[in-house]
């Protein structure tokens, strides 16, 4: 797929993350998660993304995450994007014998639809087995993801579920859907 990264004003560096990202990922996540979540319908309200990450930020949770990071098993990474040295996105992807699983892939609202998403999921495809079906999970009702994950190969596997890890204050719980990439024959 060609990145559309050479279009945009901007040059994206692609790399490991390390435990001195843990804050700025974790941004990335929140930043993201406020733009992205909050949905009248489901009944999700930005209060509810704000009581998630109450914590996200204390010195313990960071700590937690850099430890995270820093003792990630060999089949898991986290790739981060970063445009004039901040972080913009990151990646998660974790490969195992059967399967490789997309956690998700971040971009802040701002650099959204400028091929940084593009960017990180090429540098996850050189560390996944691609042979094998690649699985992500996304909230049903999040279009841009969901067009996304189209656009790099994704098809909607019909699966549908709401889990008590995604319910929030209010009660709501985010209503996820499962995609996959097939693998390929190499």
């Amino acid at each position: 797929m060609k990145s559309l990264e050479r279009q945009a004003s901007f040059k994206v560096d692609i790399s490991l993350a390390s435990p001195e990202d843990a804050r700025d990922i974790r941004e990335v996540q929140y930043i993201t998660w406020l733009a992205t979540y909050p949905n009248d319908k489901v009944g999700i309200t930005i209060e509810d993304v704000k009581d998630r990450f109450k914590d996200a930020f204390t010195e313990e949770s960071i700590k937690k995450q850099q430890e995270t990071i820093e003792h990630q098993p060999e089949s898991e990474k986290i790739f981060i994007a970063k445009v004039n040295g901040k972080i913009i996105g990151f990646c998660k992807v974790v490969k195992s014998e059967n399967r490789n699983q997309l956690g998700a892939i971040y971009v802040v609202p701002d650099y959204q639809g400028k091929g940084f998403g593009c960017s990180l999921w090429n540098r996850a495809l050189e560390f996944i087995d691609v042979s094998k079906n690649t699985f992500v999970e996304v909230a049903d009702y999040n279009i841009n993801a969901v067009s996304f994950y189209s656009k790099i190969g994704f098809v909607d596997t019909g699966d549908r579920w709401s889990d008590e890890k995604f319910k929030m204050k209010s009660g709501a719980k985010i209503p996820e859907m499962r995609m996959i990439l097939k693998g390929k024959e190499v």
